[in-house]
């Protein structure tokens, strides 16, 4: 190879990776990463392949942080940080790794995330407690006579560690909070694969919760995965969704959608039949709990259809649509956060709409 075509390869890996950085980039400041940190940090990258190396020295880094800081509390919120930045390095793209070696690490990183969130909540929470079953763990928060508890349901690529903005709104309103990972998400990747069937997951988790009647909140994939529990698991008394997909058509989904989902549902096939399952065209009419439908109409990953639809046919349904809004409105959150933490509050405890 000539020293121009090597040039010439450098620069297209360089740009490729400003481009993955890009389409990132709301999501991973919408998960609570510092914006400039996450420009400086993917201003270094010289290809995709540097991402996961990357976010996981900048993870090491707040541990570090952590163990010389001046008090617990800032101990803890650098742990904090530490789960998050090690979460989004489990984002870095594996397709055509024959080795095993992305994957490899991007489960090591989802263990180093769920590590450094537990550590985190031992110092800031002490209160709260961990809480796993068969095919989900998680992390049970707020006050032992909180008037409700809702479930936060990650989605394809996410975890428990990606949504703390959104326990937090909820720990605000009073409510309890039980953030989880399921089969196939965060810190189960590498021992359990995507389930359709997701409101046997979520009974286990009511069981284990001890509670007669939860709220769900799912975000992305997870929209499906509430609005699916939510036809058909009694027990679930309220429900929202964020960037949930209606429909998924396989044929039509991005191929790094769908090199994911092949990863975690545990090859091409059981990937194609998982597509299949999503469609909630005969459940929607079932979801008797009050339900708030969130979508960013700027939205647009192809093959995947929004939620007006789900909205429009479960009988309690309301949508509410961000025009600026993309996927996971990480650029929109005061647009529908808050809206979002109220209809969850009010429908589990019965309070009345709040008037200044």
């Amino acid at each position: 190879m000539s020293a121009q075509e090597l040039a010439a390869d450098r620069s297209a890996a360089k740009l490729a990776a400003a481009r993955f950085a890009a389409a990132q980039w709301t999501r991973a400041t919408g998960a609570g990463v510092d914006p400039h940190e996450y420009l400086g940090v993917t201003d270094g990258l010289t290809s995709v392949a540097d991402w996961g190396p990357s976010f996981l020295r900048t993870g090491q880094g707040y541990l570090k942080r952590a163990e010389e800081a001046g008090s617990p509390v800032s101990a803890g919120e650098y742990l904090l940080m530490a789960a998050r930045w090690f979460h989004l390095a489990t984002l870095a793209p594996c397709a055509g790794d024959v080795e095993g070696g992305k994957q490899a690490e991007a489960h090591r990183a989802a263990v180093e995330a769920d590590h450094a969130l537990s550590r985190a909540l031992t110092v800031l929470d002490s209160g709260a407690r961990r809480v796993s079953g068969d095919g989900f763990t998680g992390w049970l928060r707020g006050p032992a006579d909180a008037p409700g508890i809702v479930v936060v349901v990650p989605g394809l690529d996410s975890a428990k560690e990606e949504f703390l903005d959104v326990v937090s709104a909820l720990l605000a309103r009073g409510l309890a909070v039980y953030a989880m990972d399921g089969p196939g998400q965060g810190v189960l990747t590498a021992t359990t694969t995507l389930s359709h069937a997701y409101e046997r997951v979520v009974g286990r988790v009511i069981d284990a919760l001890g509670a007669p009647r939860v709220g769900l909140v799912g975000l992305s994939l997870g929209g499906y995965f509430a609005a699916r529990a939510a036809a058909l698991e009694p027990r679930v008394a309220a429900v929202a969704t964020v960037s949930g997909p209606y429909r998924l058509c396989w044929e039509e989904l991005p191929e790094p959608v769908r090199d994911i989902m092949v990863r975690r549902a545990g090859g091409t096939d059981p990937a194609r039949a998982f597509a299949r399952h999503v469609d909630l065209a005969a459940l929607a009419p079932r979801i008797t709990a009050p339900m708030l439908v969130v979508d960013g109409d700027r939205d647009v990953i192809p093959g995947v259809t929004n939620g007006e639809a789900l909205a429009r046919l479960a009988p309690r349904g309301s949508y509410l649509s961000v025009p600026h809004g993309d996927h996971l409105l990480g650029n929109a959150r005061p647009d529908w956060l808050p809206q979002l933490s109220d209809h969850l509050t009010r429908t589990l405890t019965g309070a009345p709409a709040w008037t200044p």
